[in-house]
């Protein structure tokens, strides 16, 4: 049986998933070299998933900041591979392929004897408008209870300012319970962000869920009915806007999950509610916590 909640490098699910922003190449390469030394320090398996940075530039920036990775990559433990034959395997991006293949990781990396799995993947991808990229935002909510939650993985997502909008570097974080930014530059807050619950499994929404955020609550939506936990919690207690749209496209996907159980709605805001009387068949598969 997989540990569940002390896994590679040690730490919470939420911990060990960790969106990074960087603006400079010195910032990129101070958040690289740290995370991989201490993963070939602890015998774990280090793999990247360069999009823009060329392979052997990753290697050669090791050496040159004192990690022996041509020593790493010939034995195995260092695996320096592209965007192109991992997230984007047969042409497009699938979340479900992507879960499957950090499963098939974990106990390839087991089977060799390492003591866990770290990865490091360059997002850029994803907003260059990449076959299937529009579920980027699904897949980085689902894999904290799908792969996290699960497996002995510590990973970053590499988000560089420079290649990704203002906008979707918004969203995209903010779908991640642990993030790293410079002091000098914090993170943009979206108009509607999601994230998972640390907690049980779940999903919380804050902000507005209105028409100009629809891809926003679609991703959210999709995520949701794709999550193969019994019972799923929507915390909406942030959300100061939710339209008929968006309340529609959650229930919809509250319908479509595997488990019978209806998903609990917590902090549910009051419009909310006079959405519910006016349209009843709405939360069919919806439980208003307090109601």
């Amino acid at each position: 049986m997989r540990a569940t909640s002390v896994n590679a490098g040690g730490g919470t699910a939420a911990e060990r998933h960790a969106a990074v922003e960087y603006t400079t190449d010195a910032e990129w390469a101070g958040h690289l070299v740290g995370f991989v030394r201490d993963g070939l320090d602890r015998g774990e398996q280090v793999q990247y998933f360069a999009d823009t940075t060329a392979p052997d530039l990753v290697t050669r920036t090791l050496l040159d900041r004192g990690v022996d990775a041509p020593a790493a990559v010939r034995r195995g433990q260092l695996v320096v591979t592209t965007a192109a034959d991992t997230y984007l395997a047969g042409g497009r991006f699938d979340p479900d392929a992507m879960i499957g293949l950090w499963e098939q990781a974990v106990d390839a990396a087991a089977a060799r004897g390492y003591r866990g799995l770290r990865a490091v993947g360059e997002m850029s991808w994803g907003t260059r408008g990449m076959a299937g990229a529009e579920r980027l935002l699904e897949y980085e909510l689902r894999i904290h209870q799908e792969v996290f939650e699960r497996l002995p993985l510590r990973a970053l997502c590499f988000y560089d300012r420079r290649l990704v909008p203002r906008e979707d570097l918004a969203v995209l974080t903010a779908a991640h319970l642990a993030r790293s930014h410079s002091p000098t530059c914090p993170p943009a807050e979206p108009g509607l962000s999601v994230a998972p619950l640390a907690g049980p499994p779940g999903f919380r929404l804050a902000g507005s869920a209105g028409w100009e955020n629809r891809r926003v609550t679609a991703s959210a939506a999709a995520a949701l009915s794709a999550s193969p936990a019994d019972d799923v919690t929507l915390d909406l207690s942030a959300l100061g806007h939710l339209d008929v749209a968006a309340l529609a496209a959650l229930a919809r996907a509250a319908l479509r999950r595997p488990s019978d159980t209806p998903v609990r709605l917590l902090g549910a805001p009051p419009a909310l509610h006079r959405l519910l009387d006016l349209f009843p068949e709405l939360g069919a598969g919806m439980e208003t916590a307090g109601r």
